[in-house]
């Protein structure tokens, strides 16, 4: 049953393409979109994007979390026409020149990632979280990832991560 789900949510609608326009990891992206079409389909399969995961397909997993317009979304949830004018980050947007960012570091040197599939969701959550709180409590990074699901890691190395990565973005005078 579930995959016959998951097969009519991949299926176009017959309803006439609409206008998209965005900012995509700085970048402007103009498009003419399914109605139906997910914000998560719409990363993936037009713009190649495939850092944003889909996990569960129901909001649950967090593996498809980007931030949109500064909150952390499950893009599995957000239609994309939803989207329109709005600015979105994918992990592919978190480091620059081809270098990663602290938080995707930290996550290394941590070792917050095993398997690697909610790696970016998790890092989307935490970037989120950072960007409107650059010195969040234990407390308050569990919060932030509480919509984040992860089978490897079992969570302590991810939380030392971002608040690592929190103080080394201080201490780089990075807000």
């Amino acid at each position: 049953m579930r995959e016959m789900e998951s097969r009519m949510f991949e299926m176009e609608s017959t309803a006439p393409r609409v206008q998209l326009n965005c900012i995509v990891n700085g970048e402007a992206v103009s498009a003419m979109v399914d109605p139906a079409m997910t914000l998560l389909n719409f990363l993936r399969k037009e713009l190649k994007l495939f850092g944003t995961k889909e996990g569960c397909g129901e909001g649950e997993c967090g593996a498809c979390t980007v931030i949109m317009n500064g909150l952390a979304v499950n893009s599995c949830l957000v239609l994309a026409v939803e989207a329109g004018g709005a600015r979105i980050t994918t992990v592919e947007g978190l480091g620059a020149g081809g270098d990663l960012s602290i938080l995707q570091r930290e996550f290394m040197k941590h070792d917050a990632l095993q398997c690697g599939f909610c790696t970016p969701g998790m890092l989307m959550s935490a970037r989120a979280l950072l960007d409107r709180n650059p010195d969040p409590t234990m407390e308050e990074v569990k919060e932030a990832i509480a919509g984040n699901l992860c089978r490897c890691t079992g969570y302590v190395p991810i939380v030392e991560a971002v608040l690592s990565a929190a103080r080394l973005e201080r201490e780089a005078g990075r807000s």
